[in-house]
């Protein structure tokens, strides 16, 4: 049975709570949680996570087929807008419901930016 709008919307609030929640308590810190959704100027769907005491944004994904150049573009993009660290994906594994076991995506920059606390030799501002 395919997905209507409302139960893709549905999946993906219960997909967002498992995901801050787990990053909740892995990491110690009460202030992750989801975020309220702001339009075009979207900064992730979790909000509190920091990495080098700089904000870093996560984007959220439970789709059945993975998009992952739009999702990565999406987070840097929300990135951009938080004036964040790095922006990464987490996307539910189908068949997969341990949190800890599901998909982190990012670009290699944004893992090096995660690692070192600099983002600046990777992104400009606007991109």
């Amino acid at each position: 049975m395919a997905r209507s709008r409302t139960s893709a919307k549905a999946a993906g609030a219960r997909f967002e709570r498992v995901v801050a929640d787990y990053l909740r308590d892995a990491l110690e810190c009460e202030y992750i949680d989801r975020k309220v959704k702001t339009g075009s100027r979207d900064t992730g769907d979790i909000g509190g996570v920091r990495a080098h005491g700089q904000r870093v944004v996560v984007e959220t994904k439970d789709c059945a087929t993975l998009s992952l150049p739009q999702w990565v573009r999406e987070a840097q993009q929300e990135a951009v807008h938080d004036k964040a660290l790095a922006g990464v994906v987490v996307a539910k594994r189908r068949g997969v419901s341990d949190p800890a076991q599901q998909w982190v995506v990012m670009t290699l920059a944004d893992l090096a930016a995660l690692i070192t606390g600099d983002r600046s030799h990777w992104m400009e501002e606007g991109k």
